[in-house]
């Protein structure tokens, strides 16, 4: 089976690399950057399905999240170094001064932007057909279910770690038909190190995206955690106790159950959709020692930690270049644009999710900064009033306060959050709404980075390091943080 055919459109892992590689071709990111054919797809189905009553909209998009996901069968052919393959076939072939490989993160995908340079992710998303054979609210009943089609996948692939995970939150709809395997590599394997060796300069920079959000899981195998929950709106002990909050949201759900039953997790591990397995960390170093390359680790708590920095690096940027700093562009998990964010001078700002936790973190970063000219906001719909989503009215309060205008981008607020269509209308309202145009600047440099981390990297929760990539017999003098 073609490569293609495993990587999930909506997935955060494979739509931010579709943004960042569009960039790096000079394209910009319309309908989430799907192909042509389920590009001209969504621009005529997607505002139909938002026509349609409440249970026929939801039916249409658990449609579509099954023709994305892979039956048990088909799952055995899954080749991840073809996949690698996929990946870095999806930029232009050309030296670069640095590369990133590890968590996914939407801020990162800026940073990578102004930087000019590729990014690799170590996780991606396999989704798999039940076809309604496991109740939503019985986490347990999917991990039967998926427990032989789990093991014949690590059993063809020693270097994988599989995170299977159910959120009967956020993924309501969805776990209707499938269920999600997230899968992690611990090693880099042949794609990824070729594509490195041959693109990176000399002397190049290896940047690790290490998030060290973890979530406690129930171990099912050396290399196989299940995860119930996910990040956003609910806590763990929410997810696996219950309690109050749970017990009346599963009710207005139609649920039978005041809780999810599952039994008290007995691990912890990197939380399946964000966090980085620091297992590759080895295959990393040991690369960036042959080819003498300065490897740099990125490291931050939750995903959000990143967003403020690279922020606040884009508006310092813009500042240089004397360039206006008063458009915020807020963007919302898959929906993203890196480069009309570029071409207007807008500062980007990207949350994990439309949540209420999400709304602390704009706030939070809304406080801390100076005012802003405009906000423009956009918000990825997940078909369900989940527990802890933020309400419009919460997000016009935000809004409120850019001095000259605040605005949501192509979401139908009546539909809100079962407003399909905004995956199609994000685009065009971006483009009417950022002003003016400006020339595509040069990437920024690495020294232009350094010097800001200089100067400001102390206020943010994300922590730099450099790692000594010296050949073994060369004394350093000094000790690697990597190490310690």
């Amino acid at each position: 089976m073609r490569a293609r055919r495993f990587v999930a459109d909506l997935d955060s892992s494979a739509a931010m690399l579709r943004a960042l590689a569009g960039f790096l071709h000079g394209r910009d990111f319309p309908t989430l950057g799907t192909h042509r054919h389920t590009h001209s797809l969504f621009e005529t189905l997607l505002p139909v399905v938002n026509r349609l009553s409440v249970p026929l909209r939801e039916a249409a998009y658990v449609r579509g999240g099954l023709a994305e996901a892979l039956t048990p069968d088909a799952l055995t052919h899954f080749d991840a170094e073809a996949v690698a393959r996929w990946v870095v076939a999806r930029y232009p072939r050309r030296r670069y001064p640095a590369a990133v490989v590890g968590a996914s993160n939407g801020a990162l995908v800026h940073l990578c932007a102004a930087l000019g340079i590729p990014w690799l992710p170590q996780t991606q998303l396999l989704s798999v057909r039940h076809d309604g054979r496991v109740p939503v609210d019985e986490p347990l009943k999917d991990l039967d279910f998926a427990r032989e089609p789990a093991r014949r996948l690590l059993e063809s692939h020693p270097d994988l770690q599989l995170h299977h995970t159910h959120d009967a939150n956020h993924d309501r709809l969805l776990l209707r038909g499938l269920t999600h395997f997230r899968v992690k590599r611990r090693r880099l394997g042949t794609a990824y190190v070729r594509f490195l060796e041959d693109v990176l300069e000399p002397g190049a920079t290896l940047f690790v995206s290490e998030c060290e959000l973890r979530w406690p899981t129930l171990r099912q195998g050396e290399r196989h955690v299940f995860q119930q929950g996910a990040l956003g709106g609910a806590s763990p002990d929410e997810y696996y106790l219950g309690g109050p909050r749970v017990a009346a949201w599963l009710k207005s759900q139609g649920s039978p159950h005041p809780r999810w039953p599952t039994p008290p997790p007995d691990s912890d591990s990197p939380e399946a959709e964000w966090g980085f397995e620091p297992a590759l960390s080895e295959d990393l170093q040991r690369l960036a020692r042959k080819r003498r390359w300065r490897l740099r680790r990125i490291v931050y708590p939750e995903p959000e930690a990143l967003s403020p920095l690279v922020a606040d690096l884009y508006r310092h940027w813009y500042r240089d270049r004397r360039m206006p700093l008063g458009q915020l562009l807020v963007e919302s998990s898959i929906l993203l644009e890196p480069w009309w964010a570029l071409r207007t001078g807008a500062v980007p700002f990207w949350m994990v999710l439309n949540t209420r936790p999400s709304a602390r973190a704009l706030e939070h970063y809304l406080d801390a900064s100076e005012p802003w000219d405009a906000l423009f906001l956009m918000l990825c719909s997940r078909g369900v009033d989940s527990l802890g989503l933020a309400p419009l009215q919460r997000w016009r309060e935000l809004l409120s306060r850019g001095l000259d205008r605040g605005e949501l981008l192509g979401v139908d607020e009546r539909e809100y959050p079962r407003d399909f269509a905004s995956a199609v209308r994000y685009h065009p309202a971006l483009k009417r709404a950022l002003t003016p145009r400006h020339p595509m600047p040069e990437r920024m440099g690495l020294e232009r980075l350094d010097a800001f981390l200089r100067q400001h990297g102390d206020r943010y929760a994300v922590r730099w390091h450099d790692t000594d990539t010296r050949p073994r017999h060369v004394s350093a003098g000094v000790s690697s943080s990597w190490m310690q």
